[in-house]
């Protein structure tokens, strides 16, 4: 099993959340800067990465971008500040989930196994390959393509896009996606949702294959293969 980095300049939140993701089983190390993430990322594989946005010398944004332009690891911020603006910026910068500081221990391990179990293809999902004309997406090789272009996606915008491409035409509320894709009970933000869902259509540049991710204003959203043909 790879090490969960816990990367936060407050020494005593980076211990307690150490303690209880050993008491789950996981192996735990420690970062008390962006920098030293980033050195010990380079150096070392990890499963996950536990982010806090506000710290000294580089900060957790940086730390996300920086990661995810080589890696498609599960990335969990952490955040004192619930604005909006945080949370987008963290997701726009490759991000899969957040918590607000302070949270609660149990909900970050849930996050995690979450997370985790996800990435690792242990979901009730089909490991059958989808086609839709020029989309491809490989669930066992996490890969979307457009004729044969691969396009990067984080582990999160994977799981929404398969999801919802394995039931076409099929219409899930925010918190229906949230419940099954993120894998566990919504908390009550719809736009982590919406925010996943736009940045995946800036991905499909293709017009006809970004028309398939259709908006029920009021309701969700749905993948609808017929959106191409109009």
């Amino acid at each position: 099993m790879n090490a969960i980095l816990v990367i936060d300049d407050e020494e005593r939140i980076r211990h307690l959340v150490r303690m209880y993701l050993e008491r789950e089983g996981y192996e735990v190390d420690e970062a008390g800067n962006g920098r030293e993430a980033l050195e010990k990322f380079q150096k070392q594989d990890y499963a996950l990465l536990i982010v806090d946005l506000m710290m000294p010398e580089i900060d957790g944004w940086k730390v996300c971008r920086d990661v995810r332009e080589r890696s498609d690891i599960p990335i969990i911020m952490l955040t004192a500040r619930g604005e909006e603006f945080d949370r987008v910026l963290g997701f726009e910068l490759g991000a899969d989930d957040y918590l607000v500081k302070p949270f609660s221990t149990k909900e970050l391990v849930a996050r995690v196994k979450a997370l985790l179990r996800r990435s690792r293809g242990n979901t009730a999902i089909s490991s059958s390959d989808l086609l839709f004309g020029p989309l491809k997406i490989e669930k066992d090789k996490h890969r979307v393509s457009i004729d044969d272009e691969q396009i990067p996606f984080t582990p999160r915008e994977f799981e929404l896009l398969y999801f919802l491409a394995k039931n076409p035409s099929r219409v899930f509320s925010r918190e229906q996606l949230m419940e099954t894709v993120w894998g566990y009970d919504f908390y009550g933000d719809a736009r982590t949702v919406d925010t996943h869902v736009k940045k995946i259509r800036e991905k499909l540049a293709d017009p006809k294959v970004r028309s398939m991710l259709a908006t029920v204003w009021g309701v969700g959203y749905k993948f609808d293969p017929e959106a191409a043909n109009e």
